[in-house]
């Protein structure tokens, strides 16, 4: 009878184990975080096309922050506006550094979690944690989703400039 409970509980939690999600491996990490830096690349050179280049075309985009009042808010945007306020000249390069960076992959599907710190030229703006999701297309990885969160103090960043 424990023998057959046992049976019966390694049956039912095989699906379980294999959908954990998959530490990436070296390259499907590489391949990701390479996305995420031709982001940065074209933020930093004010380059539109290149930034819609890494998107997938429906792409999601918002914000998750602490209101000055205290309370949790989300702040959606379309992909058309960000790719428009990267295009638009501004005074400053747009300079997101970002380290520590996590990536897992299942298949089609890659998450990054990469802490930043975003610079107006050299003057520290804000930081936060930016959480892409990303998506094995025909033409490679693109990203579906990237929620970030934003915060003015308590960045171990403000003091460091490159």
């Amino acid at each position: 009878m424990i023998l057959r409970s046992l049976a019966l509980l390694a049956v039912a939690a095989a699906p379980l184990a294999a959908q954990a999600p998959a530490a990436a491996s070296a390259d499907d990490r590489a391949a990701v975080l390479g996305v995420v830096k031709q982001l940065f690349d074209a933020m930093r050179a004010g380059d539109s096309a290149a930034v819609r280049a890494v998107f997938h075309p429906r792409a999601q985009l918002g914000s998750a922050l602490i209101g000055r009042d205290g309370a949790p808010q989300v702040r959606l945007d379309s992909l058309a506006n960000f790719i428009k306020a990267v295009g638009t000249p501004h005074a400053e390069v747009w300079d997101e550094r970002t380290d520590n960076e996590t990536v897992h992959v299942d298949g089609p599907l890659a998450v990054a979690w990469t802490p930043y710190a975003f610079y107006a030229g050299k003057t520290f703006s804000h930081c936060g944690v930016n959480s892409f999701q990303l998506a094995r297309t025909a033409e490679g990885w693109r990203i579906v989703s990237l929620v970030d969160t934003r915060q003015r103090t308590g960045c171990p960043q403000q003091a460091a400039p490159k």
